[in-house]
């Protein structure tokens, strides 16, 4: 152990010591033909660069691993029994440059995760009972923790404010720079930089158990987990290795030719060919984190690629996700003033709903005055993919597929009037009590901007088929998907309604990726081939999909879909280059036309070949903008 230390500690060290010697050596042979001060050169050179390789070898060998310091390490040993000092010194250094290389390569697309990592915060600034603020570390803090942040801070916490405004920079979190404006009530995000203002925070989540921690742990794993192409990889590397070996030990008994077996055993180490798959996985998933786009493994990029069918969800994902009541119809000869006290229930018990369309009813009659307790918390009965039902007081509040399973009336007068509420793109939240119909709001929510472009864009980069499932009525998910290009649109669907739709497709032979805001989504996440969460679904986003768009931008699903396809591209050039120079080396030197420095040389080289060619990911530049000529999101390198 300490022995391997040393190695990586001196690494560097012992890369230069090789190629000092290495050029001290062919420089007195070669120029000033001084030949026993080269040799001494060379011998010295080979000696230092095979020791960490050696070293290697046998830490791998014993757990059963045949590994490629192994091949090298014998090809040296061989040069060394057959003289070729020259090419024992070269191949060290050649190899010692390559995994140099490889390390500083790898490191650099490892560079935003270190980022995020540095980003995390480490103390805060907490209030004390006694009034007194203290400094203390963030893996002391609990929940319930009042903690003060002043302009430039970094917030510590996931939590929400409760004093104080301020704009904040979110781009840890969502990959945008622009600031976000926060106030009283706001969630704000441990990691994340107060750029203005002071804000009171109560803590919600601290430590690894914070969106911004739970970032990080999950694109370090996603960044350590394989692809199919990694795993296929692994396994061929498995046999291939030994097969080397033996295929030298082979030719060196046919052919008695020992330079001949030593040098297919250098040149049919598989080098670019084990690094290539991981290093593109690792430069395309880093590519994303760094953009806002929390892609979990290079397993997820690679059926990313394959989608040709994606399936969305529409409140929260095609639209903002905030309705708001644009019309309210009264009933029966109603007025607001009769049923004050029935908007009042409505009130205190669609409060306690995290839904969209709860949350736009309460705001409106907030505005409206309606009193309600603001801590009250009646007792309701959830209908799933129907509304609520409160028998206490005997109020229905839902849609109108619960108002029929109530055998509440509705008059032919009364269904025209809900109808042309739904004609105008509006969903229906309707309140029945006593048996009869009271009131029905009619709820807007708006596209997100740029879903029409975004959706364009996908189907000219590959996707053939665009589904919208939804549980909200007919009327309105036609109305609201006007002009868009969808294939189909099914309405008025029950949760397990949308996991049905999602299996038919695959069964079809589909590739099928959903698309939703990651809470009531979740089973359909779970059921597709690829998972995709808008970020404001937050915590369940984040743990249940495949793919999170930390920055909730619809664009960005454009700009996930076609860096997937690019880096499993990447990666299937990597591997052909890979096993192109493996078969041309080897056929070199079946006809003769390699020597084991140059074709050492090769090889490295083509090491070198895939991993620049898996820094492309790295510098893939993305920016989405709206070409108003054809309407395309683009997509610039």
């Amino acid at each position: 152990m300490k022995l391997q230390q040393f190695i990586a500690k001196h690494s560097q060290h012992i890369l230069y010591g090789t190629a000092g010697f290495t050029a001290i050596g062919l420089l007195f042979d070669y120029a000033f033909h001084i030949e026993i001060i080269g040799l001494i050169a060379l011998i010295i050179a080979s000696i230092i660069g095979v020791f960490p390789i050696a070293v290697k070898a046998i830490s791998a060998l014993r757990y059963k691993i045949v590994s490629i310091e192994l091949l090298v390490t014998i090809a040296v040993i061989g040069a060394f029994a057959i003289q070729e000092f020259h090419e024992s010194a070269i191949v060290t250094f050649l190899f010692l440059l390559g995994d140099y290389l490889e390390k500083k390569t790898l490191a650099k697309t490892r560079q935003s995760i270190k980022d995020l990592t540095a980003m995390a915060p480490t103390t805060a600034q907490v209030k004390q009972a006694d009034g007194t603020v203290a400094t203390v570390d963030v893996d002391d803090l609990d929940k319930g923790d009042i903690v003060l942040t002043h302009v430039g801070d970094q917030i510590p916490v996931d939590g929400h404010i409760t004093s104080g405004q301020g704009y904040v920079n979110e781009a840890a979190i969502t990959g945008e720079s622009e600031l976000v404006a926060k106030k009283a009530g706001d969630s704000v995000y441990s990691g994340t930089i107060l750029e203005d203002g002071d804000l009171t925070i109560t803590t919600d989540q601290v430590g690894d158990m914070t969106t911004f921690g739970k970032i990080i742990e999950l694109v370090e794993e996603a960044q350590d987990s394989k692809s199919s192409a990694e795993k296929f990889i692994d396994r061929f590397a498995k046999y291939y290795t030994p097969a080397v070996l033996v295929l030298g030990i082979l030719t060196y008994i046919i052919t008695r030719d020992l330079n001949l077996a030593i040098t297919l055993l250098v040149l049919g180490c598989p080098g670019a060919l084990v690094i290539g798959a991981p290093v593109s996985n690792v430069a395309g998933i880093g590519n994303g984190a760094k953009n806002g786009i929390l892609i979990k493994g290079g397993e997820v990029t690679a059926q990313m690629s394959k989608v040709d069918t994606m399936v969305f969800d529409k409140t929260g994902t095609l639209t903002v996700g905030k309705p708001e009541v644009a019309t309210v119809a009264y009933f029966n000869g109603q007025t607001p003033d009769d049923l004050s006290a029935y908007l009042t229930k409505v009130q205190e018990i669609e409060q306690n709903s995290n839904h969209p369309l709860a949350k736009a009813v309460v705001t409106y009659l907030k505005a409206q005055g309606v009193p309600a307790d603001q801590e009250a918390a009646p007792q309701v009965t959830t209908i799933k993919g129907r509304g609520l039902y409160s028998e206490d007081e005997d109020l229905l509040i839902g849609n109108l597929a619960l108002m029929t399973d109530h055998n509440v009336q509705i008059s032919a007068a009364d269904k025209a009037k809900v109808e042309a509420i739904q004609h105008q793109g509006r969903s229906i939240v309707a309140v029945a009590a006593a048996g009869a119909l009271q009131v029905v709001f009619g709820i807007s929510d708006v596209l997100r901007p740029n879903v029409k472009a975004t959706l364009s864009s996908l189907r000219q980069a590959g996707v053939k088929r665009l589904v919208m499932l939804t549980g909200d009525n007919e009327q309105s998910a036609q109305a609201m998907a006007q002009g868009l290009g969808f294939d189909e649109i099914h309405a008025q669907l029950l949760p397990n309604e949308k996991l049905d739709w999602l299996e038919k497709y695959q069964q079809q032979g589909l590739h099928v990726a959903f698309v939703g805001d990651g809470i009531n989504d979740s089973p359909a996440l779970a059921k597709a081939d690829v998972g995709v969460a808008m970020g404001s679904g937050t915590d369940v986003a984040i743990e249940t999909a495949d793919l999170t768009l930390m920055n909730s931008k619809f664009e960005s699903l454009y700009k996930a879909y076609v860096l997937s396809r690019k880096t499993n591209a990447n990666t299937t050039e990597n591997i052909v280059i890979a096993l192109a120079v493996v078969a041309l080396l080897l056929s070199g030197l079946l006809f003769g036309l390699v020597d084991m420095a140059t074709g050492m040389f090769v090889h490295e080289a083509s090491i070198l070949v895939v991993i620049f060619n898996a820094m492309r990911l790295l510098r893939m530049h993305q920016r989405s903008a709206v070409n108003k000529e054809n309407h395309q999101v683009i997509y610039e390198k």
